[in-house]
């Protein structure tokens, strides 16, 4: 049984990957958020609930304790959390993180907008954890699974990707932990 947590449970993306984790037999679902009764109706059955600050350094420290999978999707100090999540980890042995920066971030000159996913990236790539970072495109609704990816240092091409895509990404990692390992990805629909 693979344990996993969502940081950053209520976002409009890790609905659709705590969809998709839900279906897996072998994974037991921990969801973390600063408000967890913001979760979608029914969202939360059978997984486990904390409320947490994820700038709150003691919050993470018993969350993540015990877990196999940190993934993140989050909003706000970025490179705050990411500090604190990754020596959470590193405190509890937990290895491996999946977590979701911004396409653009490696663009010269950075745009202002692009700092924070940029500095989220730089601490996890410098965390000596075991990580994926991906870098979406714009999000839609899109009731469709197609995605490409770029590697980091490649130009990132493709356009806007559906929510669905990078949950079945994410999904597809956290059944095989070792796919991507230590990779920083571009992720979009492929096209124009």
């Amino acid at each position: 049984m693979k344990k996993v947590i969502v940081i950053g449970a209520t976002g409009s993306l890790a609905w659709y990957v705590i969809a998709d984790l839900k279906r897996l037999e072998n994974v037991e679902l921990t969801l973390f958020a600063r408000n967890i009764n913001s979760l979608a109706d029914g969202l939360g059955d059978g997984c486990h609930l904390i409320q947490g600050d994820a700038t709150v350094y003691g919050n993470l420290l018993s969350a993540i304790e015990g877990k196999d999978i940190v993934y993140m999707n989050l909003a706000g100090d970025l490179e705050a959390m990411a500090r604190n999540i990754t020596l959470a980890m590193r405190e509890t042995g937990v290895k491996r993180i999946i977590a979701i920066s911004s396409i653009g971030i490696y663009e010269t000159p950075l745009k202002p907008v692009l700092v924070p996913y940029r500095k989220l990236a730089d601490v996890i790539e410098l965390s000596g954890l075991d990580y994926t970072i991906l870098r979406p495109d714009w999000f839609t609704d899109s009731d469709e699974v197609d995605y490409a990816i770029t590697r980091k240092g490649e130009q990132e091409s493709g356009q806007a990707i559906s929510r669905k895509s990078i949950a079945a990404f994410v999904t597809n990692i956290i059944e095989d932990p070792e796919l991507h390992k230590n990779e920083n990805l571009g992720i979009s629909k492929p096209g124009k």
